[in-house]
């Protein structure tokens, strides 16, 4: 599913969690990702829940996370602690009901890839903005790069 989109994409994941896994699941996993150059460092993590998850992002500082809507509540620790601490979140998954109409995306099939391709390289695009606005400084024009 998403960790194998993420690690053909060049990815290297920090950390996968899923909370209602099993040990069969966990050893495809282990299986697919040391089989990707960008899966070598890969923790998976099974039976775990959103604390979990959320100490493991103030710990690994990753650039960005994929979940659903419970996940904001993360990205909102991170920023309280401050701006050069936040770990922007891209909601991809089940449920999502803090954004209009995302639950009717598909990620399935070509026009799912599609989809979530988009949903990454923007959410990339749009930290990049938000990190690259010091007047003089950082404001480099990536608009004409892209």
């Amino acid at each position: 599913g998403m960790t194998k989109f993420l690690l053909e994409m060049g990815a290297e994941p920090a950390d996968v969690l899923c909370n209602h896994a099993n040990k069969r699941w966990l050893k495809a996993m282990d299986k697919m990702l040391k089989a990707s150059p960008y899966g070598q460092n890969t923790v998976v993590h099974i039976g775990k829940d959103l604390w979990h998850f959320r100490s493991l992002v103030f710990t690994n500082k990753p650039d960005f996370m994929i979940g659903n809507s419970y996940g904001k509540f993360i990205q909102r620790d991170t920023f309280y602690k401050g701006e050069a601490f936040e770990v922007p979140l891209i909601r991809i998954g089940f449920p999502i009901f803090d954004r209009h109409h995302l639950h009717r995306m598909t990620t399935l099939g070509y026009e799912g890839a599609i989809y979530m391709l988009t949903t990454l390289v923007n959410a990339i695009l749009e930290q990049l903005d938000k990190e690259t606005k010091g007047m003089g400084t950082t404001d480099y024009n990536y608009d004409l790069v892209r």
